[in-house]
């Protein structure tokens, strides 16, 4: 016979269900490249945002020549990188807290090991030096002429802290938090896997940079594919700002001190 206090436990205490593992919720191929131009653009808005309000401060007409005129100022290039940032993280957060994801955990905003660290630095020390000798080789100029230009003003303007802040910790953080960070994320779960996803996020992160000419994107693009790997092999989002700061930063101090 069946014991009746067994089948009393059974419906009151049933045995524990196995849990189905959850799916990650990541915007895939489609979803991140729609996500990506609204983050862009909010960059563009808190870019240009910046410059109106040095354009408001100042008393001028709020109109598209003021704005250009303003604009030239290394001031307000450093204003306008500067608010791309919180414009950014804002757009960031929006798409990721759609999805009921970890913001933390979408963008792998992980500290890395002092090894991942060190093996990021020389592999980016040797690809700038590569694309100096290059450059020296061809007698081409390290830099292009209109940052030198733009960072000598700056230098000379007393805007020099605000040029280094920008380009050292605004303009890196942005930039990885995009392409390293949300386009790599969804686009390594889509059908481009991780050696599409560096591919791709490394050429948008290249057309951010039309600035400059064919010479200089190459070497932008060859960076970006670096920050890409690092950021798969080390899984920190942490790690690709830095190393991309550190560039950033050494490009900024060097330029303004060559300047003398």
């Amino acid at each position: 016979m069946t014991d009746p206090s067994l089948a009393t436990d059974q419906v009151f205490n049933p045995p524990p269900l196995t849990e189905t593992p959850t799916p990650p919720r990541v915007w895939k191929f489609w979803g991140t490249a729609l996500w990506g131009l609204f983050i862009f653009a909010a960059m563009f808005v808190g870019q240009i945002g910046g410059v109106a309000l040095l354009v408001a401060l100042r008393g001028l007409p709020m109109d598209l020549a003021s704005v250009q005129l303003v604009g030239r100022e290394p001031q307000a290039l450093a204003l306008s990188v500067t608010m791309g940032l919180p414009a950014t993280l804002a757009a960031v957060w929006l798409a990721i807290r759609i999805k009921k994801a970890s913001f933390v955990d979408y963008l792998a905003l992980h500290w890395p090991s002092w090894k991942q660290l060190l093996l990021g630095a020389v592999g980016l020390i040797l690809i700038v030096v590569a694309w100096e000798t290059i450059s020296r080789s061809l007698g081409r100029e390290a830099t292009p002429g209109f940052m030198t230009d733009l960072l000598k003003t700056g230098r000379d303007k007393g805007a020099a802290a605000l040029l280094l802040f920008a380009f050292s910790v605004a303009a890196p953080m942005s930039e990885e938090v995009l392409a390293r960070g949300f386009l790599y994320r969804g686009w390594s779960a889509s059908f481009l896997r991780v050696p599409g996803a560096i591919i791709l996020s490394s050429l948008l992160w290249t057309v951010v940079h039309l600035q400059y000419d064919m010479y200089f994107l190459a070497e932008v693009f060859t960076i970006g594919l670096w920050f890409g790997y690092m950021r798969y092999r080390a899984g920190s989002l942490w790690l690709t700002i830095i190393l991309h700061a550190l560039n950033n930063m050494t490009a900024v101090v060097l330029t303004m001190w060559l300047g003398n």
